[in-house]
Order: C-alpha cells, then structure tokens, then sequence
C-alpha cells in the first residue's frame, strides 16, 4: 500500500469516461465566465464538486461578498460529485462503534448528527431553489449476508441509539429478519436488512445547479483551466494556470484525490481511489413490481450500493449499482494510487455488470431487449489515513485552505463542510463552530504526519462519492 500511497496523482486526465449524469452536459459544463482570467481576486477555489460550489455559494451569498475565481481543470463538476451512484446516504452505524473507540462518544455523536443533517440539507436546498436534481427523500436499505456483519450492525445501532437517545431522528434504523427481508425487498439468502433515512439525487445536476445560482451572485467560472502550481508571495498567493496567472488573498483546495499535484505535502496522506459505477435497464420483474428504495448490499469482504432512478425523470426506473472493489485483483490494491478515470478496471465492471440479476435472482426476470446495461464510467475519490476529511487552514500556510478527502461520502459531509470551513476562512466563531463540526475533521500538522495505509472499515457499504470509514 505504501507503493501506491506514493504514486502523484498528477492533473485529472482529459476525456475521461462519460458519467450516466452527465449525459448531455450541463449548459455550464464548459462555462468561463469572462475571456480572460483576471489578474488579482479576493479568492481562488480549484475545484468544482460540491464542496468547492457550496463554498463558493456561501461565501457570495454574505452581504459583503469577496471576489471568486474558481478554476476547474475540465468540464464543470467533471469530478466525483459528477460520477457518483446519486445516493445522499449516510450509514452512519457502520463507521459509530469505531468513531466512539477513537474520538470518545461525544463526537462520534457529532459525526452522526452532522451527516444527517447535511443529508437533510441538501436536499432542502434543492427543493428551496427549485434545483430540478431528481431529489428523492425515504428510506434505504442495506441487505446483510455475512452473520458477523449483521451483528456488527446490531450492536452498532444499539449504541447510537443509546449515546444520541431513541427519539432523535438520526437513529432511526428498523431490523429485518431474512424472511421479511426477502419478500419486502425481493432479495433471497440474506441474513437480514437494515432500513433508515436517506435519499438520491443527481450530483451533477445539484451543484451544477449550485454554481449556477453563484454565477449570477458574481462567481468567476473558468473551465479548462487546471491550476498547475500555487506559490506563496509577499500578499497572498500565485496560482499558475493553463492560462496565465493570477494573485489571491486566500486559495482553497477543494481538489480531492488529486490535491497532491498542488500541494505535495499532501502525497501519502490523501490517496486516490478509483471507483466504478453501471446503470442498468430494470429487468422484466423488477420493471413490473418496481423497486421502492434504494439500497447497499453487505457481505463479509466487500459491498454494492444502488439506487433505482425515480420514475418521471430520463431512464425512469434504471437501476445505478456501484462498488465491486474487492473483486479485483488482490481485493483492489491497485485502484489505490490510481487517478486515471478515462479507464474503467474489467474484473470490476464485469462483476458489476452481473450484479443486478445475482442479487434479484428470479425477481430480476428476463433483461431488456436493449440489453441489461446502459452506461458505465469510474471516478477519483480521495481518502484520508483515518478516513477523516481534511478541513481548514493548512498548518503554517496563511491564506491556504483546504477542503478534500471525504472518502467517497461527499454528499453527506460537503454541504456543510463548506459552511464550516468558510466560518474557519474568517477565522472567528469558533465555540459556535465547536458545537457541531468535529473536531476529527479539521487538519492539523499531526494529521498530515499520518500516511496513508489502508482504507478503514472496507466492508462498509458506501457510495462512489462515499468514504472508507462508514
């Protein structure tokens, strides 16, 4: 793992694999909002995923907004955000037992407050501002077919329930023998399932939605234009482009797996991992009973997770299945490293390919006559070395900031994760802060001292924009 810890993840790759969201493009995918790029702003963000575009928006929306260039080095929201399998998913009870051993259980509480109210806050956000994202709000489930698993997942639920009490809504979680689970969710040979609140959307289409909203609040976009070097100067910083160059106050990354290309301290501390994803047509059974929730699929070295499309929107019904890691060769390791989403690994896609019908079994039915699978693409995830994110002021750099590793779990840990950082951008409110942002997540020079060796818990059942650590 150290070998593969130590490969620079280099710029993101041009052409990569086209995601099923991003098919056609947002009208903003190649959006620069002036011809030129402008010499001197107040802020640079490089990166356009969810945290970068939330930050973005927060910190235009202030009644004395700063001037924002944001640099993208391909397409808008070209990156995870944009390749993930559209669950906003928290299981938190997977990550719970060992956040409570190694933070105590204050802020493992925090942990599994804020995912869920991030969770909540992204989908209130879109349907605040009318983001059409295909935001569905229910319940998922995660079917579990290892027996050591499933009572992991007992004893973890009972100690949420026990440190964050029976009533709060963050731990609602509803158990499923193996005969309830299998004609509930028409999957045979489980041991039992899990059901709590989540949700789907389309990433793409929300924080493209998002930096459409910061557009006409002032935020300067400029697609395809990677930011190739950033250099301390007497007032800020210099950050060099494709394009020329520009000076900053302050320069967040918000650069996920590929954050060691600008900042090579980073190398071995957030790794890249490759991840993969498939969108099938609905087989005969599934497409007449239809599928009511989305869901994970647990077993004792690896996991899926999928999401069936709500009907009224384009492919209505398709079911998005992703995971597969521990498939490959040596149980993946060689995903680890690799920043390169123009490629797609073969065992893993043929095993997801298959995915679908193994699990459905004869509740699958007969595939489409156009074939099972529609789409397929990978995507660049960025993790940590105790699967934390890295939030904050980078140690000994004023006016540097960062924003990245969320290991795969983006979509409930970034919207307020950008909130929280502009807070620390200004550098006051931290007690306010303090009460409901972990302390875990903002890095510090003994966090970036820890390299990177092995993904934690990579049993869990977790999401392309979805982190090791639950």
């Amino acid at each position: 793992m150290e070998q593969r810890a130590s490969i620079p993840p280099g710029l993101p790759r041009s052409c990569p694999t086209i995601s099923y969201w991003q098919d056609p493009p947002s009208f903003i995918a190649t959006h620069r909002s002036s011809p030129l790029l402008p010499t001197a702003v107040d802020v640079v963000i490089v990166g356009s995923g969810i945290m970068g575009a939330t930050l973005a928006h927060t910190l235009l929306s202030r009644s004395s907004p700063p001037k924002i260039l944001m640099l993208e080095a391909r397409t808008a929201c070209s990156g995870a955000t944009g390749r993930n399998g559209g669950h906003t998913k928290c299981a938190s009870y997977r990550s719970f037992l060992d956040n409570m051993q190694c933070l105590g259980e204050e802020e493992a509480a925090k942990i599994v407050r804020l995912e869920y109210a991030c969770m909540k806050a992204v989908h209130a956000f879109a349907r605040k501002n009318g983001i059409d994202c295909e935001s569905w709000e229910g319940n998922t489930v995660d079917v579990i077919y290892s027996e050591s698993q499933w009572n992991l997942a007992k004893a973890a639920v009972g100690e949420i329930k026990r440190v964050l009490g029976q009533n709060d809504p963050a731990a609602a979680y509803q158990f499923w023998n193996s005969k309830e689970t299998e004609a509930q969710f028409l999957t045979k040979g489980a041991v039992g399932a899990v059901t709590y609140e989540a949700g789907s959307l389309s990433g793409y289409k929300f924080v493209t939605g998002i930096l459409d909203f910061a557009i006409k609040k002032g935020l300067n976009l400029q697609t395809e234009t990677p930011a190739l070097e950033i250099v301390r100067n007497d007032n800020g910083w210099t950050v060099e482009t494709s394009r020329g160059r520009v000076t900053a106050n302050k320069v967040i990354l918000a650069t996920n797996g590929y954050t060691a290309h600008l900042y090579p301290a980073l190398q071995g501390v957030i790794v890249p991992l490759r991840g993969h994803v498939t969108a099938h047509r609905p087989g005969s059974e599934i497409l007449s009973r239809g599928l009511h929730t989305t869901y994970s699929f647990i077993y004792a070295d690896g996991y899926e997770y999928m999401i069936p499309r709500p009907q009224g929107s384009m492919f209505g019904g398709d079911i998005i299945i992703g995971g597969g890691l521990t498939k490959a060769a040596e149980e993946g390791l060689f995903e680890y490293g690799t920043s390169d989403d123009t490629r797609m690994d073969p065992v893993i896609v043929n095993y997801l390919r298959e995915s679908t019908a193994g699990y459905f079994g004869t509740n699958w039915g007969s595939d489409d006559a156009e074939g099972r699978v529609r789409n397929q693409w990978s995507g660049i995830m960025g993790y940590s070395a105790d699967g934390f994110p890295l939030i904050g002021k980078m140690p000994g750099k004023n006016g540097l900031y960062i924003g990245a590793s969320f290991q795969g779990h983006g979509m409930v840990l970034c919207f307020l994760s950008a909130k929280a950082l502009a807070t620390l951008m200004d550098g006051d409110r931290k007690e306010e802060l303090d009460s409901w942002f972990p302390k875990a997540f903002h890095i510090t020079k003994e966090r970036m001292d820890h390299k990177f060796l092995g993904r934690l818990h990579a049993t869990a059942p977790q999401d392309l924009e979805v982190r090791s650590h639950g």
